[in-house]
């Protein structure tokens, strides 16, 4: 039986220029709000952090906050 990624979070390494995907999956978690961000999606994340955001306001109040 094949397994889908269909509703099961990745788990990803940020980097400075894109993600590797560690466990496959279709979405990840913004840290700030808790919205599931489609991976085709994701555009903000954190390396430092290894966090992922859902848009530039959530991203920015995250490094605001550290």
């Amino acid at each position: 039986m094949l397994m889908s990624n269909t509703d099961r979070p990745a788990r990803l390494h940020y980097m400075a220029n894109g993600f590797r995907v560690l466990t496959p999956g279709n979405h990840v978690t913004c840290a700030v709000s808790g919205a599931a961000i489609d991976l085709d999606d994701l555009r903000y994340w954190s390396v430092a952090r290894q966090e992922a955001y859902a848009d530039a306001s959530f991203a920015l109040e995250a490094e605001t906050k550290a």
